[in-house]
């Protein structure tokens, strides 16, 4: 066959008897549901997603329900999930819909495009999906495909590889049944032509793609050229109450923004000047906590919990950005994972382990 002519036919035949047909979110053209899908899938397994959207739903089950939503509610039912700009993008999104769109969800891709948080390949995955619009995704699982079916070389991340990739995903198309065709693109890079062990035994694929005929599917697509990782240090303090800790309400925008999290020792102070100088305590039954490591996207953060008891009265912070948080309400709260990591191990810090 002409992989290019055939392509479209070859992957809808494939996806009717070996796609995937029962995730939660595939039985509706709700375009709520599948936005919410499509964002909790950005970067996190499948696995992973199906127990948060279940949750989700059930407390925020329409746009309307969300837009009115606490933006610090909406992140603690993200906690855990990671990538939180993600749900602050949601939640503004939702509101704006509301707002300018009378809380109808916009039905072509360009105009969902325009809302916070949705770039033109997860538009366009809810216009075909809802809407039968006739446009092309690119996500990561369609890229992996198209670049070893067609022997794209190239990191797909550089603007050239992207155009290329995004005209060869509009021209190959087909003229109907394009959500099931889109689905079978991302069915097939989930399930099959995989990152790490694909099992091109198993593709519909395999007589006429590029990569195995040459021998490079392990080379393609191309990786992003390494750099190094930049390592960063942090100190947190960790002042516990009569079964409280003292948390900081994170900024809007930044890393873990909205967020509760530890306070920071600044690197130029001395711990027990801080404490006494911001809360007024005198330092007396103190602990290090073993240091946590977190991976970002971009860097790695060490972060040293310094553990302080305050024993009488509560400490009066007279900042509204700080709170107090009972350590058995952890579950309820939005925190980044590596603060609840600490948080959990205050009974035992000996779950916590060295990097």
């Amino acid at each position: 066959m002409s992989l290019h002519a055939d392509f479209a036919e070859c992957l809808l035949a494939w996806h009717a008897d070996h796609g995937r047909h029962d995730l939660p979110w595939q039985a509706t053209r709700d375009p709520y549901r599948v936005w919410l899908s499509e964002i909790m899938l950005q970067q996190t397994r499948v696995e992973t997603v199906i127990p948060y959207f279940a949750r989700f739903l059930e407390r925020f089950p329409d746009i309307a329900t969300l837009a009115a939503a606490a933006r610090a509610e909406v992140l603690a039912l993200w906690s855990g999930l990671g990538y939180y700009a993600r749900a602050r993008n949601l939640h503004r999104a939702a509101q704006l819909i509301v707002e300018t769109h009378d809380g109808r969800f916009p039905q072509r891709a360009i105009d969902i495009a325009e809302l916070p948080g949705i770039g033109r390949s997860t538009a366009a995955a809810i216009a075909a999906f809802c809407f039968a619009e006739r446009v092309p995704i690119l996500d990561g699982n369609v890229k992996r495909v198209l670049c070893r079916a067609f022997g794209v070389e190239g990191f797909p991340g550089d603007a050239a590889v992207e155009r290329r990739l995004w005209a060869l995903a509009e021209d190959l198309l087909p003229e109907t049944h394009v959500g099931d065709y889109i689905q079978a693109q991302m069915d097939l890079g989930a399930t099959v032509c995989t990152r790490g062990r694909p099992d091109c035994s198993r593709c519909p694929l395999a007589g006429d793609c590029v990569a195995l005929a040459t021998g490079r599917v392990a080379q393609l697509p191309q990786p992003r050229p390494k750099k190094a990782i930049p390592q960063r240090h942090t100190r947190v303090a960790v002042i516990e109450h009569a079964g409280h800790v003292l948390m900081q309400r994170r900024p809007p925008s930044g890393i873990w923004g909205g967020l509760l999290a530890l306070p920071e020792l600044p690197d130029e102070a001395g711990a027990d000047d801080w404490l006494q100088q911001h809360f007024g305590i005198t330092a007396g039954r103190r602990a290090a906590l073993a240091t946590v490591r977190h991976v970002f996207t971009h860097f790695r953060l060490d972060i040293e919990p310094l553990h302080v008891v305050v024993d009488g009265a509560p400490l009066k912070t007279g900042e509204p950005e700080m709170e107090w948080l009972a350590l058995d309400a952890l579950d309820a709260a939005g925190l980044p994972a590596p603060v609840r990591r600490i948080l959990d191990a205050l009974s035992a810090p000996d779950r916590i382990n060295p990097p």
